[in-house]
């Protein structure tokens, strides 16, 4: 009986190392990150604006555009789920308030943002001036704007995803839309 345990203990051992020995070296594998590839932009002019609205803008042909009342209008990303809303506001010697409207609303997202960068923007030749905010973290906009003539416009911009806000899984998505929403402010013609 002994001489039975001791070969069924050898035999264990010896097949414990071969099966060992024979393995190759494991090493781990890098962590993958997820690549997001969206089409390259090609803008054409917007002017399917209702007649009685007063202004142009070149638009991301990869999006859609949804006609709202008083020439307010939403412009649909459906791939990357998100929406950039538009809001005219005709401006009635109000200019004063519409300003503070639009930064208040920006500002609301400080709470959960980590920070809001102010860009200002300004093109004498077009009459349009404006600001960019760009929100960093876990708002629930990544980037807002208005722009303005001072004396009869006024336009406001905001961005939103269909998610709940996470920075990272939105970032590749916020950053194009962040592209296009410049690409608007810098072409707004008034008419």
């Amino acid at each position: 009986m002994r001489k039975i345990l001791k070969k069924s203990f050898v035999f264990a051992i010896v097949a414990a190392v071969a099966l060992t020995a024979c393995k190759k070296e494991v090493t781990p594998k890098p962590k993958g990150q997820l690549r997001l590839d969206y089409t390259s932009a090609k803008y054409s002019s917007f002017s399917n604006i209702s007649p009685n609205c007063s202004f142009t803008f070149d638009l991301n042909e990869n999006s859609k555009v949804k006609m709202k009342q008083d020439c307010s209008m939403e412009i649909v990303y459906p791939s990357m789920k998100a929406t950039i809303y538009l809001n005219y506001k005709p401006v009635r010697g109000n200019v004063n308030q519409l300003l503070q409207d639009a930064q208040k609303l920006t500002y609301e997202h400080v709470v959960k943002a980590d920070d809001i960068a102010e860009q200002p923007f300004l093109n004498p030749a077009s009459k349009v001036y404006g600001m960019f905010y760009q929100v960093g973290g876990n708002a629930a906009t990544n980037a807002q704007f208005y722009v303005t003539d001072s004396v009869k416009h006024f336009v406001v911009g905001s961005m939103y995803f269909y998610a709940k806000p996470n920075y990272d899984s939105v970032l590749p998505a916020a950053a194009y839309i962040k592209n296009d929403m410049r690409k608007i402010m810098e072409t707004i013609k008034w008419k």
